[in-house]
């Protein structure tokens, strides 16, 4: 155990010696290369800036092109052009298309409350509604509101109905007095069948232009229009028949109905750029891009007599008014596009 005892400490001083003195060895070393890349670091560093230069000058010239070429957030001129013409040559969804409107639509009724100095007519400015629709909405037999009083405003002029068992839109349009196509193309009503636009009982409906009898009925524009007629803008009416539904935010067009089903004509010259049939939505419709920034679309025919590319003179025959696609009966939904933004028609054919 002694002569143990005695190695491990020999062995301990021994390495404790031989460590030290290979850092000193080490530490020689280091000095001598220090002292020489001082000297020398002015030649060094020159060369290495400027072979740091030239590969980085390399690496952006011949780099720079691939990664342009493969980034997803860069387009060629051919690429923008490409993507730029699916865009304009069609989408069938009429939610794809823009519609420049003055208010936010809501899509059910919202509750305000009075304050003072409030009036119908005020609240119903507020809210883009007539007077009578906020009266019939909340069973008002006079203008008079108080501060504090909740009133139910509807999302759109017209009637608020709640559906009763056995009722069709084609009742309750006619009683209320207006067309069961208005109260389809709102978009926030809904059907239990979307071909046959079945109710379900109990459901909240909204009725666009609606009125009750016992209340004055608002004057409604229903005006007979003949096929040819000049506009203002150089369109013409593209049919003959009564204009059942205006113009509204959620339905940027003109529906004119005529139980014959008369011919339907491009309202000005142009190219043919669609001309097909969808089981829904526009049903049978033609669209016309004039080249002049608008384009125009005919909806609901019952049959088309042209084809895409085809070049259509002004008051040339298109097809026949149908009721095909999202329809209740027999009249044409004409629409006129700018850019993709649904215009105004009536701007155009006044």
């Amino acid at each position: 155990m002694e002569d143990l005892k005695l190695f491990f400490s020999f062995l301990k001083e021994y390495s404790l010696s031989r460590l030290t003195q290979a850092g000193r060895s080490f530490e020689g070393i280091k000095d001598v290369i220090v002292a020489f890349l001082i000297v020398k670091r002015g030649k060094y560093s020159s060369s290495f800036l400027n072979t740091s230069f030239l590969v980085i000058v390399s690496a952006v010239l011949i780099g720079g092109p691939i990664i342009a070429e493969n980034s997803p957030f860069v387009q060629s001129p051919e690429q923008s052009a490409s993507y730029q013409a699916s865009i304009i040559s069609y989408n069938p969804y009429e939610s794809s298309l823009s519609t420049v409107v003055s208010v936010k639509p809501r899509s059910e009724i919202e509750e305000y409350s009075v304050k003072g100095g409030d009036t119908l007519e005020t609240i119903a400015k507020r809210f883009d509604v007539s007077v009578d629709t906020i009266k019939w909405a909340n069973d008002l037999r006079t203008d008079v509101i108080k501060p504090g009083q909740t009133l139910k405003v509807p999302p759109v002029t017209g009637v608020v109905h709640k559906v009763v068992s056995g009722e069709t839109v084609y009742t309750i349009a006619k009683k209320y007095k207006t067309d069961a196509q208005n109260i389809v193309n709102f978009p926030f009503n809904d059907f239990t069948d979307l071909e046959t636009f079945a109710l379900a009982a109990g459901q909240t409906l909204y009725v666009p232009g609606g009125v009750i009898e016992a209340a004055p009925a608002p004057t409604r524009f229903f005006a007979s229009i003949q096929a040819g007629v000049q506009g203002s803008s150089n369109f013409i009416w593209p049919t003959s028949g009564s204009i059942t539904q205006s113009p509204v935010w959620y339905h940027m067009a003109v529906d004119i109905a005529n139980s014959s089903g008369p011919a339907v004509i491009s309202a000005d010259g142009g190219t043919v750029t669609y001309a097909g049939c969808l089981n829904w939505g526009y049903g049978c419709h033609v669209i016309v891009d004039h080249g002049n920034g608008y384009q125009s679309l005919y909806a609901h025919l019952s049959s088309y007599d042209v084809s895409p590319g085809d070049a259509v003179g002004q008051g040339q025959r298109l097809g026949a008014m149908g009721s095909t696609g999202r329809s209740t009966g027999t009249h044409l939904h004409f629409e006129i596009r700018s850019g993709g933004t649904l215009l105004n028609p009536l701007n155009f054919l006044k």
